[in-house]
């Protein structure tokens, strides 16, 4: 299978563009940084919806979900300079092994 139709891969750009989003929706100033939020919205959407084809909507959702929230909390602390602390991380920490969790026992729809 080709990486570009691989519903997990869908689910990672997905992520990316929600990132995109959710930092353009507090920092964008300008006609062209809206532009650029509301493409990643749209983006983030679709390829969350295409990854839904193959994998169960649940799953697929909370993997959109969970890892995009670490993605955002990521974001904040590298780019714009977030308090990042211990307990934050440990929780990050759970929230990621929950999805990876849930993507081991996961199985494509054919």
């Amino acid at each position: 299978m080709s990486i570009i139709k691989n519903p997990w891969f869908k689910i990672l750009l997905a992520i990316i563009f929600e990132d995109g989003w959710v930092v353009g929706i507090k920092h964008a100033n300008s006609l062209v940084t809206w532009g650029l939020t509301l493409l990643a919205l749209g983006l983030s959407f679709l390829l969350f919806m295409l990854a839904s084809e193959k994998l169960p909507v649940g799953t697929v959702y909370a993997v959109f979900v969970g890892l995009g929230t670490a993605a955002t909390v990521i974001t904040g602390w590298l780019a714009f300079g977030d308090q990042l602390d211990l307990p934050e991380i440990c929780f990050l920490l759970i929230l990621l092994s929950g999805v990876i969790g849930l993507k081991f026992i996961t199985e494509e729809k054919k």
